[in-house]
């Protein structure tokens, strides 16, 4: 788990950002000043609901929470200047040492990191043809991604911004086949990866055997930790991910990784740089700082000593409810995107007067406020993002309202 000292040790290892904030305040002095307490609630001030989430790391409610460390960074970071190509290169470099990766930026999100990293192959170090995207026709840039249908799932809107169309295809020789003079890239979805009938290993092949570069998304599917790596070793080209779920990072941050010449050529269409598809996916010098702490912090958390915790969350709010007449619970671990101890709850309607979304309304009006996923049968749950105690809380309004609806 990464302290201050720890931070301290990290960025002072960085050359370009030695001076980073400032040769007349020293980093230990800025980390460890002591934080100003919050003169106003904002949040309360608006008149803003607040939740306890035991639904996950959506974007709509705002993903996870950031750990202290990288709060302090980000706000030790906001104190001073620097030049952002700097910080950018730097990170990269550690960001890639610790996921295997060639090269890495920080980017607006992981959507952004597909735009981005497709563009770099497109254009190249052609300053000409950044400025160009996404107007392909009449250029001598490619034009098509290969993806398998089971994967072309909504996410593929971050390629087509490049001006690109997506060529579906469903088995491997129907790929053999798709692939002409004009594809640039073969793109696979990670989550969707049980859906299609190509696997990981044979999509990576077959880029190779046709020197056409892979990408694969995995926004959620960390954890397992073991992610972070695993597709840069099995040949991906380039690997996208979200920064603001498990790995706690800032929500609107997230990582590309892979090749050195595909980064390299997909920084030319992101800030500071102008007259780019990018320009407006700006990630500001807190929010790398941020992305780096939180990362460096997830892999050497002690990934088994969490999951302990994480399921007796899900054991003491699955105790309160399962033995209430006509309560089913189940408990599992998706395989595939937010893996992590999950439970589902149904119930038979002829002994508990309740639908799903009357009880969704019962917890979210509740005092705390208290947010669930919605299913067609029922609600399903996690408890990676409680705070410590918030268990026994959900398990006792779950409790209330079960047994209020009892018939």
């Amino acid at each position: 788990m990464i302290n201050r000292r720890t931070l301290i040790k990290h960025l002072s290892a960085m050359p370009l950002l030695g001076g980073l904030f400032g040769s007349a305040v020293p980093l230990q002095s800025v980390l460890a000043a002591p934080a100003k307490a919050a003169s106003r609630n904002v949040l309360k001030e608006l008149g803003l609901r607040t939740f306890i989430n035991a639904a996950g790391t959506y974007t709509a409610m705002t993903g996870s929470l950031m750990e202290d460390d990288v709060v302090e960074t980000i706000n030790a970071s906001s104190k001073e200047f620097v030049m952002l190509d700097d910080v950018q290169t730097k990170v990269g470099e550690k960001i890639a040492a610790l996921t295997h990766a060639e090269s890495a930026v920080v980017t607006a999100g992981c959507f952004s990191a597909m735009t981005l990293g497709l563009a770099g192959v497109l254009t190249g170090m052609d300053q000409k043809k950044v400025e160009l995207l996404p107007h392909l026709e009449g250029t001598d840039m490619k034009s098509e991604v290969i993806a398998q249908k089971a994967h072309n799932i909504g996410y593929s809107h971050a390629l087509t911004n490049t001006g690109c169309k997506i060529i579906q295809v469903e088995t491997l020789e129907e790929a053999e086949k798709a692939i002409n003079d004009k594809t640039a890239l073969l793109w696979f979805l990670n989550i969707q990866s049980d859906k299609g009938k190509i696997q990981h290993q044979e999509w990576v092949n077959l880029g190779k055997k046709h020197n056409i570069p892979t990408m694969i998304d995995i926004a959620a599917d960390v954890p397992p930790v073991e992610n972070l790596w695993k597709f840069n070793d099995m040949g991906f080209d380039l690997v996208c991910v979200s920064g603001g779920k498990a790995m706690r990072g800032p929500q609107s941050a997230g990582l590309l990784m892979g090749k050195k010449q595909y980064i390299a050529a997909a920084r030319l269409s992101m800030p500071p740089r102008g007259s780019t598809i990018g320009r407006g996916m700006k990630v500001n010098k807190e929010e790398i700082l941020g992305m780096y702490v939180a990362l460096d912090k997830f892999i050497a958390t002690d990934h088994q000593k969490e999951w302990k915790i994480l399921e007796d969350r899900v054991a003491t709010i699955s105790g309160a409810v399962k033995g209430i007449n006509g309560i089913t619970v189940e408990t599992y671990a998706p395989p595939l995107g937010n893996h992590t101890p999950t439970m589902r709850v149904t119930w038979d309607t002829g002994k508990i007067n309740l639908t799903t979304k009357t009880l969704q309304e019962n917890l979210r009006n509740g005092n705390p406020s208290i947010e669930v996923v919605g299913e067609p049968t029922g609600i399903s749950m996690t408890t990676w993002m409680l705070k410590p105690g918030q268990d026994k809380i959900v398990a006792a309004r779950l409790k209330e309202e079960f047994t209020k609806a009892a018939v």
